[in-house]
C-alpha cells in the first residue's frame, strides 16, 4: 500500500505518521500500536532462555525454528515494571532497520494482549504530547484516536535504538542452544 502525503500534512503530524495499517496491543493497560510495516509474526508466549549480563529489559530469548531471537519486555522499557505473563501473554516478532529486507534484526516484544490490524487515516492522528503518558516522548509517534480514547503509536526505532539493536543481535548470538 503505498501513501503520500504533503508537506502541510508533515506540519501538522510531526512524528511523520503517515495513515496506514497498525498491529494493536495492550501493555499494563494501555493501548498500542505498531505500523504492521515492522512486524514479522505473532506468537504465544513460551518459556524465555534467561541471557546473562542483558539489558534488564531483555526478559531472554526464544528458539525461533532454529534461530535466537531476543524478548524485550516493554514494560520494563517504559519503566512501568515486567510484563506479568498471563494466558493471553502473546511475543509479537518485529523486524527493525531495513523491515522487508536482510539487513534488519529481528526482537520479540512482550505484551499483555495483541488485539487486531487496524487502519489509522491522516486525520486519526495527533501529534505525540509532551507530557502524561508515561512514557518517554521520543517513544511516540504519535497518539490515534479511536472511538473515545487514544492508541499510543509506538515509533519502533526509538523505542529500540540502532545501539541497541546491535546489543540485542549480540546476545541472540551468544545465547544457549536449547534445541528446537
Amino acid at each position: 500500500m503505498s501513501v503520500t502525503h504533503t508537506a502541510t500534512e508533515d506540519a501538522e503530524h510531526p512524528g511523520g505518521l503517515e495513515a496506514g495499517r497498525y498491529l494493536t496491543f495492550t501493555l499494563h493497560g494501555e493501548a498500542y500500536a505498531l505500523d504492521i510495516f515492522h512486524v514479522i509474526e505473532i506468537i504465544e508466549y513460551r518459556t524465555l532462555t534467561a541471557v546473562p549480563m542483558a539489558p534488564d529489559f531483555v526478559r531472554g530469548v526464544i528458539n525461533l525454528r532454529g534461530r535466537a531471537v531476543p524478548v524485550v519486555d516493554l514494560g520494563i522499557r517504559f519503566g512501568q515494571g515486567a510484563t506479568a505473563v498471563a494466558r493471553r501473554t502473546s511475543i509479537i516478532i518485529v523486524r527493525s532497520g531495513d523491515a522487508g529486507g536482510t539487513d534488519g534484526q529481528d526482537v520479540g516484544i512482550l505484551v499483555d494482549m495483541v488485539n487486531k490490524v487496524v487502519g489509522f487515516g491522516p486525520g486519526d492522528v495527533e501529534p505525540p504530547p509532551t507530557f502524561g503518558t508515561g512514557i518517554q516522548p521520543e517513544f511516540i509517534s504519535g497518539m490515534a484516536r479511536r472511538e473515545n480514547d487514544f492508541i499510543i503509536v509506538l515509533e519502533l526505532e526509538r523505542v529500540l535504538s540502532p545501539a541497541e539493536f546491535a546489543a540485542l543481535s549480540r546476545a541472540g548470538r551468544e545465547a544457549p542452544d536449547d534445541g528446537p
